[in-house]
Formats: C-alpha cells, structure tokens, sequence
C-alpha cells in the first residue's frame, strides 16, 4: 500500500473554505452555546460529583495519535504471576456533567466529536474534553477504573470497575511505542501492552472475530498549512492497544447482560448468501480460501498490497453491515453479539469523543458496585440509539465529503492526466477505483472488473463540490 503524503498545490484558501462549506451543508454543530460554556468552566473549577478514592500512585500511560488533547483512556499492565493484571482508567464525566444541565443537554444534541481536516468539532468544550476531563500527564483526574484478571491465555477472568482519582506519568504516541518495542525497551508496560495484545489477537482468532485490513485513508494538515492525503496502515501497537479498548468492552456487555439493563454495540452475523457470494468473489479472483476458514480468519490472510486481495477487501464491506446500540432492561436482547467482535460487546472507552460511553461507564460502575443504575442513565437508553445513528452517519458524511474534496484539489492541476488503479468495486453506477499514487479513491466510468489493474484517465476534480471522476479504457 502506498505511503507517499502527496500535498496540495492549489490555494489552501479554496480547501478550507470547502471544508466549512461541507460542515454548512451537513448542519454539524458550531460554537457552544454561552450557558454550556459557562456550565463547562464552572465545574471544571468544582466537579459536581466528588470522587475519594485514589490510585494516583499507579503509574497510567495513555497512547493515543500524535498531538491529540482528548484522552480517553490511561493503561497500566504487570505481571501476577503467570498471569496479569490490567488497569484501564477511562475519563469520568459524571464528575462534571449534572444530568439535565446544559452540558448533558448539548452532548446529546451533538452525540460525538466530528472530525475534520482543519478543525476538530467537539462533543464537550475544550474546557472539559482538553482540559479538567482528560487524562493529561502529570494532572490528577477522576476516572472510571477497570481492573481487570488476566489469565495466561489471554482470557479475562474477573473485573472490577470503580472511580478513583488516577495520574498518567506518561504521554505516548503510536510510532512512539512501536519504536521503544522494537528496540527492545525495558519498560514492562509496554512489554505486557504487547504480551497482552498478541494474546487477545489469538484469542479473537478463536472466537472468529473479524478485523476488516481497509485502508484507512487519511487528510492531515502539515506544519506548512498545506494538506495531505495518504493511506496508513495500522502500526501493531495500535492492535495491540485495540484488544484492550475490545476486551473491556466485552467486559462491560458481561456485567450489563449479567445485570439485565444496559446498551450494547450489536451487529448481526453476515448473511449466508452474502458468505457464499464472497467466496465467489474471492474464487474468481484467484484469491484461495481453504475450505476450514472462517470468514474472520480469511481477512486477517489478505494482503493489502495485492490488487486482488484489496478488490476482496472492499467488497467485504458487505458482511459488516447492520451495527447499532442496542439498549435492554430485563430479558437480553435476542441478537446481542457483534458479529465482528464475535462476543457481545459495548462501547465504554471514549467519553470525551462519543456520547453512549458515559451512560455505560455509569451503568458498569454501578453493577460492579452491587449498587442501583442511576436513574438518569436508565431512563437515557431508549433514545440513545437513535442519537448514535444519527451523529455516525454524519460523522461518516462529512468525513467522506473532505477526504474527496482534498482528492480533488490534490488532483485539480493533472487533469487528462492517466494513472495506475485497481478496480475495487463495480455497481450500477459504475466502479470504483483505488489510485496506487497519489492515495485516493475515486468512482470511475469505463470497462474493469472489480481486482482488476487499469490506467484511469482523470475526467474531473472539481473542489467546490467534492467531485473526483475517472475514465478507463
């Protein structure tokens, strides 16, 4: 898969004014309102719920992506005996945020932060989600602390959540990790992230979980002011410190089922038909699939850089279809699982960045506790599905809306121009197409099945609209 940043030679005016343009179009959220400001910078002065317990002496790490200010989570792993010990403090905005006040108010209208290439649209002022809430290095914070057993199989064996006041020592990023493990760092925490990490991979593996190697297409911002897009493939740290963002998520649905109310993050299984139609695909691509595999343990042996395994890789996008929030009281639901997860499941990990998290940090916390679920929370489950759907196909709009305009910029001055692609899909409306260089994704008219390699002559790119078009023949 192509690495290159490929930068935009066009006036970066045009670009960020399409990007505000995008956000019009979309209706995303603008500035706070005064009274959710103030609400903000009030209790990040005085937290409204108090928390006495203190862990300020565990040594917490976050990992997150370079520069990034909302952090979420903070980590801490060691050894007892053969097996581990996992402490996973997550941000705890029930300390600041009152149910029913202007900031509980704001954050389900919002529902999550948005993200743009020039400008991040937050679920929570910055006051909070940069600031009194975030897990910074070197601050005391409440957070939500999941103490999770670890057998030495990878399987957790028992959870704790409570709140307590946390301190993360460290602040890393991806790359940062990737390079102290490969040169062999005698840091266990990031020994065991590792250790732990590959277990849980294995144990996914087993279940038959599903981990979908799309490319993930990315625009950043330089230094200069100028803009890129580029594909990134996943670094292992970030796989690694995957598993345990997923497996205290599957702790989390365990205590909710365990207690009969909650929300969990569900998605059926892939269809049948939809299973027999991919290894069609994959057969007449040449792509083998050995008889015993799975569908999960097919994807994971896909190799990105190959054009037939890529065309296969777009096109399972087709068996994960149907996630949602699925909120219960009393008996489970009857579809629980997240097909992909293989396991039930439940987003609790990132409070600052999406709205569902908090009220099952609140939840998780109480059943833990052998406490009563707090009223609000209860009461919140029947309208957050719609709230989360709602925020995720906008979040996705915009995304997809900035990405093809930076493509057209990018692309605005080669016009008739001819390049290497690979067709990934065919519709109705003609195929899609993946450029080798520069990294972009494009619709495209003219003759090619989908793993095909083409050369794809430039028709448009037209910023103003998001308008990227080839031609093949």
């Amino acid at each position: 898969m192509p690495r290159q940043v490929v930068t935009v030679d066009v006036d970066n005016t045009e670009l960020v004014q399409r990007f505000q343009a995008i956000r019009d179009e979309f209706k995303v959220p603008g500035d706070f309102p005064p009274e959710v400001v103030a609400e903000a910078a009030r209790v990040a002065a005085e937290p409204v719920e108090v928390v006495d317990r203190d862990e300020t002496a565990i040594p917490f790490l976050t990992l997150d992506p370079p520069g990034s200010m909302d952090l979420d989570q903070a980590l801490h792993i060691e050894r007892n005996g053969p097996n581990y010990r996992v402490r996973y403090a997550i941000a705890c905005l029930t300390s600041f945020i009152a149910p029913g006040g202007a900031l509980d108010t704001e954050a389900r209208r919002r529902g999550q932060t948005i993200y743009c290439p020039d400008r991040r649209v937050p679920l929570h002022p910055p006051e909070l989600s940069e600031g009194a809430a975030s897990l910074l290095p070197d601050q005391v914070r409440p957070a939500y602390v999941w103490d999770m057993a670890v057998d030495a199989s990878g399987e957790g064996t028992s959870v704790e959540v409570y709140r307590a006041l946390v301190r993360s020592v460290d602040r890393f990023d991806y790359g940062q990790v990737q390079s102290m493990i490969d040169r062999g760092t005698s840091d266990e925490r990031l020994v065991l992230l590792k250790e732990v990490g590959l277990l849980r991979i294995a144990r996914e593996a087993d279940r038959g979980g599903a981990n979908l190697p799309i490319p993930d297409q990315i625009v950043d911002r330089q230094d200069d002011g100028t803009y890129a897009v580029r594909f990134r493939p996943p670094l292992p740290a970030e796989d690694w410190n995957a598993q345990i963002s997923l497996m205290t998520g599957m702790a989390a649905a365990e205590l909710m089922l365990g207690a009969g109310v909650g929300i969990l993050r569900s998605m059926p299984p892939a269809d049948d038909r939809a299973v027999q139609r991919f290894r069609r695909q994959a057969k007449a691509l040449g792509v083998p699939w050995h008889g015993k595999q799975n569908y999960g343990e097919f994807l994971r042996s896909l190799d990105r850089t190959n054009p037939k395994h890529l065309a296969l890789i777009y096109e399972a996008t087709g068996l994960f279809r149907g996630a949602g929030y699925t909120p219960f009281e009393g008996a489970a639901p009857e579809q629980p699982e997240h097909a992909a997860v293989a396991s039930t499941y439940a987003h609790v990990t990132a409070p600052l960045r999406r709205l569902v998290d908090r009220f099952g940090l609140a939840i998780c916390a109480a059943i833990s506790a052998g406490e009563e679920v707090p009223a609000w929370a209860r009461e919140a489950l029947p309208s957050l599905p719609e709230i989360m759907k709602t925020t995720d196909q906008l979040a996705s709009g915009v995304n997809r809306a900035c990405v093809d305009a930076t493509e057209a910029a990018i692309l605005s001055p080669r016009m008739g121009e001819e390049f290497d692609a690979v067709v990934v899909d065919r519709g109705d409306k003609g195929a899609t197409i993946q450029l080798l260089d520069p990294a972009v994704v494009a619709s495209a008219d003219g003759p090619g099945d989908a793993g095909a390699e083409v050369r794809a002559r430039l028709a448009m790119a037209e910023v103003a609209t998001s308008t990227v078009r080839f031609t093949l023949g």
